[in-house]
């Protein structure tokens, strides 16, 4: 099994915090501490669950974490909509956003698949 850094979906999801940082730096003042600060949280998650979890002794465990970091990514999924509802970004900018989550969760699910036929 490849090193987590070396997992096509830990790279995509490491950029997706990028770009989830840099579209919350236009966010309101007052969402610092609310909206923009959840979604940084939620973005970090994702590769963050994705490195845990490979670092796990058993495909349980590490499947445990893939589901958490899968179920952030669909946190960070309805984060961009209500973001979208607030007016915070328009659709022309997160579309990109929505194409790589779309990515992640399928990368994930394959993943999964995988640790799971190991347990």
């Amino acid at each position: 099994m490849k090193s987590y850094n070396e997992l096509e979906v830990w790279k995509l999801a490491r950029l997706l915090v990028s770009d989830i940082y840099l579209l919350t730096s236009q966010f309101p003042k007052e969402e610092t501490y609310s909206l923009t600060s959840q979604m940084r949280r939620s973005a970090i998650s994702i590769p963050s669950n994705i490195a845990e979890g490979h670092g796990r002794n058993t495909a349980k465990d590490t499947t445990q974490f893939l589901y958490i970091a899968r179920g952030s990514l669909y946190e960070l999924e309805t984060q961009l909509f209500l973001s979208l509802d607030l007016n915070y970004c328009n659709q022309q900018g997160v579309d990109k956003l929505f194409e790589n989550i779309i990515a992640c969760r399928k990368m994930l699910n394959g993943l999964i698949k995988y640790f799971e036929t190991l347990k």
